[in-house]
């Protein structure tokens, strides 16, 4: 079983199979150290950052590949699981199967170009049924740009100029929110357990000054 996993006809699926036990790893330690990794993945790719209180249509295709996958009524992290099961799945099912009648297996590009189609409806069904139980408060979202104003608690690390660290606020939806934050004066720095006012935005990163107390 690992020899047919690790052939290359079968890369892309092996990679997303360990990615799925890495996000799972990453989100462990999140749970250990306090705080939720998976809060930071918008600030890891502020280029894919789309604002919320548009139509996600209006993007273009990408834009209606998201709509049709349910992104604004799940959150982003299950997508992204149930497609890297999904797709892992699907592609070693179609390796497997070709394998066990033809005994060869389509080249790993080919294959995964098959499997990520045929696996994004299962996404879109497994985001229908989330979307179903989960509790309906989408309106209660706040984009980025809305997290300028607001004061928020360093959790982990110092923040000093060109030295970011983690910091989370609760909206007043009562959503906790994590970013990175430095600080907006260079020579300054926040250590843990700080409150800082957020004054700008800039990229991935979040600038404040010290909060009023």
């Amino acid at each position: 079983m690992i020899d047919f996993v690790l052939q290359a006809e079968n890369l892309p699926f092996a990679v997303a199979l360990a990615l799925l036990v890495l996000i799972g790893l990453i989100e462990g330690v999140g749970m250990l150290l306090g705080f939720a990794v998976s809060g930071l993945l918008d600030n890891l790719f502020p280029d894919a950052d789309l604002d919320m209180d548009a139509d996600i249509g209006d993007h273009g295709a990408f834009g209606e590949l998201l709509t049709w996958l349910r992104v604004k009524e799940v959150p982003v992290i299950a997508i992204l699981i149930a497609f890297l099961t999904s797709f892992s799945i699907v592609g070693f099912a179609i390796q497997q199967v070709l394998f066990s009648i033809t005994s060869w297996m389509l080249p790993a590009v080919v294959a995964a170009v098959i499997a990520v189609f045929a696996s994004l409806p299962g996404v879109r069904l497994f985001a229908g049924v989330l979307a179903k139980i989960m509790p309906r408060d989408e309106t209660s979202a706040i984009s980025r740009n809305e997290f300028i104003g607001h004061t928020a608690t360093i959790t982990l690390g110092v923040a000093a100029t060109g030295s970011p660290a983690e910091a989370k606020f609760r909206d007043k939806h009562g959503t906790t929110h994590y970013l990175m934050v430095e600080p907006d004066n260079k020579g300054e720095e926040f250590s843990q357990g700080s409150d800082v006012l957020i004054v700008r935005e800039e990229g991935a990163r979040f600038f404040a000054i010290p909060a009023e107390k």
